[in-house]
């Protein structure tokens, strides 16, 4: 088996207007495009920084977590301990003769950030707070979120309560790819806990108010503590593109709701989504070694999908890199090699490679036949080294 490279196309795209790079006065920021995972900015975005509120992401999923897992539903009751009541800042005004359901509690930190709904959580799911930011530490490392360090539900200030923008992003992304029933919430704009403080009823994201008319928000959550400013973990849908991003160290709730409205108007407008590859499409034919047939398909399953940036004018390349020729017995859905896009301007990006058919093993005049190749082709290239 040797390693086969093949050019599948050098494909022109020759836009209007160059696209131009955001210069965010964000602290720290991420923005991503969910539809072809591709990084749109980045800055700071590895650095570990108080994330404040948008923490809650991450107590958010744990308890999506134990719905999908069965251990709780949405009418699943917790009761509120003298310590969730007492907490301080934004809440949800739980007491504690009340029996909030998960559901409640959902709202209740998505819709007021409600600290104390936070902590109703962690104690309805781990027993205390302490217990639940370990589960949340330990989940997080499985998760890939390798620059975050919770020490409470809530994001409630402290020296050790850390995440990077990038892994708020990543978070985000999970939220709304592996939930989708359960993210609808955010996009949420009032909730008042039993009629008892309608002045704190109102979302606190800036961007679920804008009516653009071209992309609509649909979440998801704000942040802000002295020593982080303001931040915001947002989301965007355009069509069928999605945007995820994430700001943080700004200076007022003005200054992120136009950094967020200009970060969302620039992800859409300097880059185009073109589909390269269709779904389902057969990427290249690979050759087979001892099987029933000469060649298998390639595909990579949902088609490829890229983001261009506005005035590229050199090509979109994409090369389909395999060990070949390739032994059966292949079987449908077999990962066998990998297809490399170079995109002008936004990098690479490589996709799984996967078999589009089954190949049967042949039999022992095809085996004989495939080994009597094999040897000519070996000593046709000794002759040539």
């Amino acid at each position: 088996m040797r390693a086969l490279t093949f050019r599948i196309f050098a494909l022109a795209m020759l836009l209007a207007l160059p696209a131009q790079a955001f210069d965010t006065t964000a602290r720290a920021a991420w923005v991503y495009d969910v539809a072809t995972g591709t990084v749109l900015m980045e800055k700071n975005a590895d650095e570990p920084l108080p994330p404040a509120s948008m923490s809650k992401l991450m107590t958010l999923n744990m308890l999506f977590e134990a719905l999908h897992d069965g251990r709780v539903a949405m009418d699943t009751t917790f009761p509120v301990s003298t310590k969730a009541w007492q907490m301080g800042g934004s809440k949800m005004f739980v007491e504690p003769a009340d029996r909030p359901t998960v559901e409640d509690l959902i709202h209740g930190i998505i819709i007021n950030s409600g600290n104390d709904a936070c902590v109703v959580v962690a104690e309805g799911l781990a027993g205390t707070e302490e217990a639940f930011a370990r589960l949340m530490n330990e989940r997080a490392r499985q998760l890939g979120m390798t620059n975050s360090h919770f020490v409470n539900a809530s994001g409630w200030p402290d020296p050790q309560h850390r995440m990077s923008m990038h892994d708020l992003g990543l978070l985000a992304t999970r939220l709304i790819t592996e939930f989708p029933e359960l993210y609808k919430n955010f996009a949420l704009t009032e909730y008042n806990y039993k009629g008892r403080v309608p002045s704190n009823a109102g979302n606190r994201n800036p961007l679920l108010r804008l009516g653009t008319g071209d992309w609509k928000a649909d979440g998801l959550k704000t942040g802000h503590t002295q020593e982080a400013g303001y931040g915001l973990v947002g989301s965007a849908v355009q069509g069928d593109r999605r945007i995820v991003f994430v700001i943080t160290g700004l200076p007022s709730e003005k200054a992120r709701a136009e950094e967020s409205e200009q970060i969302v108007n620039w992800a859409y407008r300097q880059f185009t989504m073109r589909t390269i590859i269709p779904k389902d499409e057969i990427v290249v034919q690979a050759p087979v070694w001892l099987g029933d047939k000469s060649r298998v398909g390639l595909t990579t399953k949902d088609g490829v999908r890229v983001l261009i940036p506005a005035g590229s004018h050199a090509g979109v390349k994409a090369e389909a890199v395999f060990n070949g020729p390739i032994e059966a017995p292949i079987a449908q859905g077999d990962r066998l090699g990998e297809l490399i896009v170079d995109i002008p301007g936004a990098g690479q990006s490589r996709l799984p490679l996967f078999a589009a058919s089954n190949v049967a093993r042949t039999g022992v005049l095809g085996r004989m036949q495939s080994a009597a190749f094999r040897l000519g082709e070996r000593a046709v290239q000794a002759m040539r080294n």
